[in-house]
């Protein structure tokens, strides 16, 4: 948003707070954002105010903009069918449309006698915009500093506290896979002191931002769930889903989660199409055979590779983004003639 011309009032990574721990540990934090969000957003008087995912924020401030007299459009649904269904309350009482990005949440809010239409997946319009840029692969070897192997990815997430739980199960696979080269995949906003004190002496190679070029050149990648898998799926990456939390976190989720699966890429499909290992299920022994299974040779790699152009099929062609924006505007400009 920010390269494209947006000015950047406070950067959601501030409140990138996850699991029951997390966000109780910094309720001052939330609240204090809160209140500067609703002062920035009376100061700037705009025509529509735009949520973008992130409910337990999204859908307090949903409340004040709407009983504040603007109009609320929301884009990416917040995941209500994974678990806390309720606030589909809050979203017929405060938002005015709600931009689906996922096919089988049209049933979903169907069901609640809301009306969504689904334009397509934003994330198709980046794989694909990212894919036709890509340089060979012997480039992308090179630009990233060593010789044309075998690379096994490691896309341990974006948060301190998972990549604290997931990455040292994730580590424990470069001594069962010799003759792989293992990439973790590492995000900007996380130091690298950060990253090498877990890594400890693993023969791990560190490689920041370039996860879509990582994805690119590995013959399999272990991913912490979230949009990751979708992405990883989009690149024709077979994968195994790690996911690891603290336990009061996974408890909550054990009560309260109603969905079937974790990764975006099973959701989607309806079924498993790839493993994924949760908490105690995520072990060296589990792992090690699940990894097997999708390298090449294994009994699970033509599958998955085969479900992805289904998954592909399902999520329809590129220009989401484009089409979502224009319905928006479309919107807006009826409203304001009448």
């Amino acid at each position: 948003m920010e390269e494209a011309g947006a000015k950047l009032l406070n950067h959601y990574r501030k409140l990138a707070f996850m699991g029951f721990v997390a966000v109780v540990k910094n309720l001052g934090v939330i609240n204090k954002n809160l209140d500067l969000c609703k002062r920035q957003i009376l100061e700037f008087n705009p025509d529509v105010v735009i949520f973008i995912d992130y409910p337990g924020f999204n859908l307090r401030i949903a409340e004040f903009a709407k009983t504040s007299g603007f109009r609320t459009f929301y884009y990416i649904s917040p995941k209500l069918w994974a678990w806390n269904e309720g606030r589909v309350k809050k979203i017929r009482e405060y938002i005015d449309r709600m931009f689906i990005i996922f096919p089988f949440e049209k049933e979903f809010y169907k069901k609640h006698g809301i009306a969504v239409e689904y334009y397509g997946n934003p994330l198709v319009d980046e794989t694909e915009k990212r894919k036709t840029s890509f340089p060979p692969k012997e480039e992308i070897f090179r630009s990233i500093g060593i010789q044309e192997q075998p690379v096994i990815a490691l896309l341990a997430g974006s948060r301190r506290h998972e990549i604290e739980y997931v990455l040292p199960q994730m580590l424990k696979m470069v001594s069962h896979f010799p003759a792989y080269c293992f990439i973790l995949a590492g995000v900007k906003n996380i130091p690298d002191e950060f990253y090498r004190k877990i890594i400890g002496e693993s023969a791990v190679m560190l490689v920041k931002d370039k996860t879509y070029e990582i994805l690119q050149i590995s013959e399999a990648a272990l991913v912490t769930s979230g949009t990751a898998t979708l992405e990883a799926a989009l690149l024709g990456t077979p994968q195994v889903v790690c996911y690891k939390g603290d336990f009061f976190s996974m408890v909550i989720a054990w009560i309260v989660v109603k969905v079937k699966f974790i990764s975006l890429v099973n959701l989607i499909m309806g079924i498993e199409i790839i493993k994924e290992l949760v908490q105690y299920d995520l072990n060296e022994k589990n792992l090690v055979r699940e990894l097997k299974a999708i390298l090449a040779g294994g009994d699970r790699r033509d599958n998955i590779l085969s479900a992805y152009e289904e998954l592909k099929t399902k999520l329809g062609p590129a220009g989401a983004s484009r089409r979502i924006a224009r319905e928006m505007v479309g919107e807006l400009k009826v409203e304001l003639k009448s």
